[in-house]
């Protein structure tokens, strides 16, 4: 057997206005020499997406619980895994009498590649034979429900936000995991994924205005001057071959912190998913565009999602794209959006694989893409307990709509991939419906902020 070597990290732990609270040293496997078939087989765990954390909190806000926020300590410590693994023992704690002796491990450690699957194991048979059930979508989601009380658990490696319609569920759930684990009780959730959360009588509030801040500081651009929107929009970025090249890295680490925050601004998602497009090789072009992006962040950075209480929990959605909007290879770039109510919850901007020969074909690529997302949406919110069928998707394309309803395939429909096709089977099942909607009137063709979910916490 090959020894995996071992070594100590240490962190400063800080809480969300970047104050130290506590000092951290903590051993780690060097998992990088581990080898696949001999040191470990399976290591995947699931993650939630952030989209299934919205949807939480979009939940929450309707049925007017509070979330809470509890912090596993040394989670991966409480895996148990099944392979045979042996690491060195720790810098500075080497036993003089026996110093080339190694340890088997027993419980997983942290740097081994299974470390977090294991750890996922040991909390899902922990929570499943305490009368909690897995989420069929969402495997990071485990429900209790009677008749009237529903309790919600949502995972993320080794924090866990939880709410109930019966305050008395989270107590006693607290008290379950602390029963079983080391925990640390933050209360009522407030920073979760980077995401700054604010809960009150009247709804919800995410966003991010103190990691703007923070980016605004490491790229030095807290003194620019404010632009009012994301991007030019008369002039399109192109590869610009004669302009001067820019610093690869730093334009690569600028575009990752933007789509980082895209997770609560979907106002910069576009610009974002444009400039993303030239980091092989960025021009000055390209650097000031994505200066332009931090300079509307400038303006704006308090914005962020309100999901009010007082909203119907109704699913909907809107579609929209472009024709042949890349002037690289003139594909055209998939919009859409979806709502719960007035809350929005997930959003998509990206390019689409197929170069589209008409605007019918362009805009209908993007619908199948938003019918994708729908159903995902109608999935997860099965185990909330709501059964959403005959979603309305808005569509500006009077053509596209007709291809929808049309269940023959026809000469001007065979140029279209086949797994486009499916948005069809999804109408016939009576899962979405299309209906036509006035291009100023989409929203997420709008530039009006408020009617695309977005508020500033200012007012």
């Amino acid at each position: 057997m090959k020894v995996i070597g071992t070594k100590w990290v240490y962190r400063n732990k800080r809480d969300e206005r970047g104050v130290v609270v506590r000092n951290k040293a903590r051993l780690v496997a060097q998992g990088y020499t581990q080898e696949e078939g001999i040191d470990y087989d399976e290591v995947f765990a699931p993650v939630a997406r952030i989209e299934a954390i919205r949807l939480f909190l979009a939940f929450a806000s309707f049925m007017g619980f509070i979330v809470y926020q509890i912090d596993v300590k040394s989670a991966f410590l409480y895996g148990t895994i099944d392979e045979e693994v042996y690491v060195s023992q720790p810098p500075g704690f080497v036993d003089p009498d026996h110093p080339t002796k190694v340890y088997k491990v027993v419980k997983a450690l942290y740097g081994l590649h299974q470390a977090p699957r294991a750890w996922y194991a040991t909390l899902s048979t922990f929570l499943e034979k305490h009368g909690y059930k897995r989420g069929t979508i969402d495997k990071t989601l485990f429900i209790k429900r009677d008749k009237k009380d529903i309790m919600l658990v949502q995972v993320y490696v080794d924090d866990i936000i939880f709410g109930s319609t019966n305050k008395s569920w989270c107590d006693e759930f607290e008290a379950l995991m602390k029963s079983r684990f080391q925990m640390s009780s933050m209360g009522e959730l407030t920073f979760f994924l980077g995401l700054q959360v604010k809960q009150n009588k009247a709804g919800i509030f995410i966003s991010q205005d103190k990691y703007v801040a923070e980016i605004l500081k490491k790229f030095d651009l807290v003194n620019v001057k404010a632009a009012i929107t994301p991007m030019e929009t008369k002039v399109p970025l192109t590869k610009d071959e004669e302009a001067i090249d820019v610093d690869v890295h730093l334009y690569r680490s600028m575009i990752g912190s933007l789509m980082y925050l895209t997770a609560s601004r979907p106002d910069i998602m576009y610009a974002v998913c444009v400039c993303s497009r030239f980091q092989v090789t960025p021009k000055t072009s390209h650097l000031n565009a994505v200066k332009r992006i931090f300079k509307y962040l400038k303006g704006k950075p308090n914005l962020g999602l309100w999901y009010p209480r007082e909203s119907p929990f109704d699913l909907e959605a809107f579609s929209d794209s472009d024709y042949g909007g890349s002037n690289l290879d003139r594909k055209s770039t998939t919009g859409g959006c979806q709502f719960l109510g007035q809350r929005l919850i997930s959003w998509q901007c990206k390019k689409q694989t197929i170069v589209a020969t008409s605007t019918t074909e362009a805009e209908y690529v993007a619908a199948a893409n938003c019918c994708g997302q729908v159903l995902w949406v109608q999935n997860q919110l099965l185990d909330y307990g709501f059964n959403f069928m005959n979603t309305k998707i808005h569509i500006d394309n009077e053509s596209t709509i007709c291809i929808v309803k049309n269940p023959v395939y026809h000469s001007k429909t065979k140029h279209i991939e086949i797994r486009h096709h499916f948005i069809r089977d999804c109408y016939e099942k009576k899962l979405i419906s299309v209906e036509k909607i006035h291009t100023d009137l989409n929203v997420h063709n709008r530039t009006d902020l408020n009617v695309a979910g977005l508020v500033d916490q200012t007012i």
